[in-house]
């Protein structure tokens, strides 16, 4: 029982360093952007939530909250997928730089922290994966200053979306409940 409990502390922990990894990552990617996009450090953009996904209900369990965070990233990842393709369509200089190596790290690690979550459902909650809504497609602006600001909020919603994810996989961390799901499910497979 104890190997059962500490390897699903584990998992959640690996979790939460890949979530925090991200958080550092996609901060470099920010001052790098605004750096290459002139934008000043003390700028703000202030639209609402690109992911329209409430993780603050105390009504809300540990799988529906790990549910909803992993929703949250898919979609996430899709804005990102969206920003890197317009980027490179409308912004590009073609060249490898620091700034799009930063990029392709944030996806990469955005897109395992995903597959974290995804096993961590499974692993924890004995979750299998069902289709969930996404936001509606996203219409890029067609203006280049408004396009510029939009990959940026893109980027900060990976970032508030990673930091989400450091909280909330923390508090998993810490749920008894959790440690309860995980002995009963490994007296089950005796």
């Amino acid at each position: 029982m104890a190997l059962r409990r500490t390897r699903g502390m584990t998992s959640v922990a690996s979790a939460v360093s890949i979530a925090e990894q991200l958080q550092h990552d996609c901060s470099s990617l920010l001052e790098l952007y605004r750096k290459r996009e002139s934008f000043s450090s003390s700028m703000t953009v202030t639209d609402g939530r690109l992911v329209p996904v409430q993780l603050s209900s105390a009504l809300l369990g540990s799988q529906e909250k790990l549910w909803l965070l992993h929703s949250a990233l898919v979609q996430c990842q899709g804005l990102m997928d969206k920003a890197v393709t317009k980027e490179e369509e409308e912004l590009s200089s073609g060249a490898m730089g620091e700034y799009e190596k930063q990029r392709k790290m944030v996806q990469d690690r955005l897109s395992f922290l995903i597959g974290k979550t995804e096993e961590l459902l499974k692993s924890q909650f004995g979750s299998t994966l069902k289709p969930f809504s996404v936001a509606p497609e996203v219409q890029c602006p067609s203006i280049l200053f408004e396009l510029k600001l939009w990959v940026y909020r893109v980027f900060k919603e990976i970032d508030y979306w990673a930091k989400m994810s450091i909280s909330t996989m923390q508090a998993l961390n810490r749920e008894p409940t959790v440690v309860r799901r995980v002995r009963r499910s490994t007296r089950s497979r005796r």
